[in-house]
């Protein structure tokens, strides 16, 4: 792990714990084993770390989900490929979710509108295949249903009761049934709700 990396983990860890505006510079530097100032050399202000985190895990959920719906062999086996990387990344990086829910209005604008930009095309990866699976399904419904999806995996840093393999398995179970089972939003042709 390359300092870089070091910093961005152990901001991720301490903005979750006490907040963005909660953690000073110094603070930082100190749960890294340099100084604060130390920091400047790696990022020139705590706003760009923040930045850099939310950006980059953007991208990287991105990213991937492309790649897993590029390897599916078919609609369904994307929908799982896409809940399957969604979970795993929700297991490993609990503290990235508390930081992107609580502190995503303290990101720069330009930051926070490259957020939004990525997030947005994540979602279309995800609508695109649940308007396969489910043919004639509206557009805004399925992003509808890729953002519930969304939360309910997201609730990891809060549905710590059982170890994360078992909490895989219900995660799973229960966004694979909400995204392809016989919901409002069925197989059938869809009325445009």
């Amino acid at each position: 792990m390359t300092r870089r990396e070091q910093i961005l983990d152990t901001a991720a860890e301490l903005f979750a714990a006490r907040g963005f505006h909660g953690v000073s510079v110094g603070e930082l530097g100190r749960a890294c084993g340099i100084t604060g100032p130390a920091l400047y050399k790696h990022f020139p202000s705590k706003d760009a770390v923040l930045a850099e985190m939310l950006v980059s895990i953007s991208e990287r959920l991105l990213a991937e989900g492309r790649d897993r719906v590029a390897r599916a062999d078919d609609a369904d086996s994307a929908v799982e490929a896409l809940v399957a990387w969604h979970i795993d990344f929700a297991l490993r990086h609990r503290a990235l979710i508390v930081v992107q829910d609580r502190d995503w209005q303290s990101l720069p604008p330009e930051a926070r509108e490259r957020v939004r930009a990525l997030q947005r095309e994540y979602v279309d990866v995800w609508a695109a295949q649940l308007r396969r699976v489910h043919r004639g399904l509206h557009t805004d419904r399925a992003r509808a249903m890729a953002h519930a999806a969304f939360g309910l995996i997201n609730s990891t840093p809060h549905s710590g009761l059982i170890a994360d393999e078992a909490m895989r398995g219900v995660l799973h179970r229960m966004a694979m049934g909400a995204l392809t089972g016989p919901l409002g939003a069925t197989r059938a042709p869809d009325a445009g709700s």
